[in-house]
């Protein structure tokens, strides 16, 4: 049997020093980063410009997602609302054109796929490619696991997982092709942490921070590079009726959110590139902080502070 030829020392040499050079780089590159975020912490991304883009928003027709639909058009922006509930959405339309703003509204069920894929041909051929994607809508029962029926588990995950991947596909594409477009998408603080009352809430909270920062690498990872950013927020509990009997130790300190305060910090996330951000910010860092420790830290902590969600039964 010939003896293998170990390799050339030139050659052994060469590839040590490619991965010093790797390792020099991802040490610098690592170094900017980190200097940078610090900066950004203190002096934000000067915020863009949306006056020429399209933004469709799902659950327009009430709550954050009027709030959010209100504040756009007020930006200049085309909104696109649309809403199961036909009555209301086409309320939040007709505020938008009567503070002058351009609006249109369309009603939709998200979790009908091809209901939302007839509906994102309409758009595109009546009002143009969407460019600002705003995944608002969702639900949140709460009450204990044992007491929630199939339906509802099912509903929730319909309507606040599954809605965003039948939407991404619609809607994606041409973002690609214009080589322009921003997604937002709507997880919570239930998305952070698990809380009682809440679990297949949190479920789908959690899931939303999954499925974008998993597209999110996925379109890195596009050869194209398409110019296709992502925005995913954690709100703590806002005061749109959702969080039917709400409780905390400090309420004062933990008041609800308001809508239009949520709305606000949600188009200024957009509109910086900021890729996560929780409202108020201190929860993202706070929760970040706390993962450095054993879980029971956690738990501690959230005993201490005794905020969430009775039964609403």
């Amino acid at each position: 049997m010939p003896q293998e030829q170990s390799p050339n020392a030139g050659v052994q040499l060469y590839n040590v020093l490619l991965i010093l050079v790797d390792l020099l780089m991802l040490w610098a590159k690592s170094t900017y980063n980190i200097v940078m975020g610090v900066v950004h912490m203190f002096s934000p991304p000067e915020a863009e410009d949306v006056s020429k883009d399209v933004v469709l928003i799902t659950g327009a027709g009430h709550g954050m997602g009027k709030c959010l639909a209100l504040q756009y058009a007020a930006l200049r922006s085309t909104v696109v609302c649309v809403d199961i509930n036909e009555a209301t959405n086409s309320g939040t339309v007709a505020e938008i054109k009567r503070q002058g703003g351009t609006a249109f509204g369309y009603v939709l069920d998200v979790t009908n796929r091809q209901q939302i894929n007839d509906v994102a041909k309409k758009i595109k051929e009546q009002v143009g490619v969407v460019t600002i994607l705003v995944n608002n809508a969702g639900i949140m029962p709460t009450h204990p696991l044992l007491q929630q029926t199939e339906a509802e588990i099912r509903e929730t995950f319909e309507i606040n997982v599954m809605a965003h991947f039948w939407l991404l596909q619609a809607f994606l594409p041409d973002m690609i092709q214009k080589n322009r477009g921003h997604i937002v998408a709507l997880s919570s603080a239930a998305g952070l942490v698990g809380l009682k009352n809440l679990v297949p809430y949190c479920g789908t909270k959690f899931a939303v921070r999954g499925i974008m920062e998993a597209l999110s690498e996925e379109i890195r990872a596009d050869p194209r590079k398409p110019n296709i950013k992502f925005t995913t927020i954690m709100p703590y509990m806002v005061d749109t009726g959702l969080c039917k009997r709400p409780h905390a130790r400090f309420p004062d300190a933990m008041k609800l959110v308001k809508p239009e305060d949520a709305a606000a910090a949600i188009i200024d996330a957009q509109r910086r590139g900021v890729v996560e951000a929780t409202i108020p910010k201190y929860l993202l860092y706070l929760n970040s902080f706390m993962r450095n420790f054993p879980i029971k830290n956690g738990q501690m902590l959230g005993d201490f502070l005794d905020a969430g969600v009775n039964s609403d039964l």
